[in-house]
């Protein structure tokens, strides 16, 4: 399957394909439980926490922008300002209010020393199952191994945790707070 780094003119197909493969992710969901609330909230979101690796290089699609990944490198971060305004304007009370906890939890999983961080994948629902999501898995920790770093994410929703183990990552624990769904923080040691 052809997967292939996202320029700049196709940032917004890229995010159009994670905004899909989100629509029912349980975490998401939870922050946005209104389809209005969460179509508008939703590509703001991807572009604070995962498009910092559009610059980088970190930015992946397969074909016709059916799944896309963004990949944040080392020493690259997301913009926890925007992520914190968008929270508080548009998430929902249960979020907003768990919020806090959970990003903290999160920053305790992280690892410390550099590491390729996947705050995002996503594959449109209608083409899931097909080998778009082991596609960008695969292309990108070819770079985390030729680059002999770690990789670390967080999975938001428990279908998606034997993708990410068919890969490599192995789950460090639960990140839970309030009512949230439990989010499961995994690392893919260098190899």
């Amino acid at each position: 399957m052809d997967v292939r780094a996202i320029t700049q003119e196709d940032e917004v197909r890229a995010i159009d394909a994670v905004v899909l493969g989100f629509v029912a992710d349980p975490m998401t969901r939870w922050v946005w439980p209104r389809s209005h609330q969460y179509l508008a909230a939703m590509p703001r979101f991807i572009r604070a926490f995962g498009g910092p690796g559009f610059a980088c290089g970190g930015g992946l699609c397969t074909s016709d922008f059916v799944g896309a990944a963004l990949w944040l490198p080392p020493g690259v971060h997301p913009d926890e300002e925007r992520l914190n305004e968008l929270m508080e304007g548009t998430a929902s009370p249960a979020a907003q209010g768990a919020g806090p906890a959970i990003f903290k939890q999160m920053a305790t999983y992280h690892p410390k020393e550099p590491h390729w961080y996947l705050p995002l994948i996503g594959v449109d629902p209608a083409h899931q199952n097909k080998g778009h999501g082991d596609a960008l898995m695969r292309y990108a920790l070819e770079r985390c191994d030729r680059d002999k770093l770690p990789a670390y994410l967080e999975s938001t929703n428990p279908r998606n945790v034997s993708l990410y183990r068919r890969h490599g990552f192995e789950a460090l624990g639960t990140i839970q707070a309030g009512t949230s769904p439990t989010l499961v923080p995994m690392l893919r040691r260098a190899r």
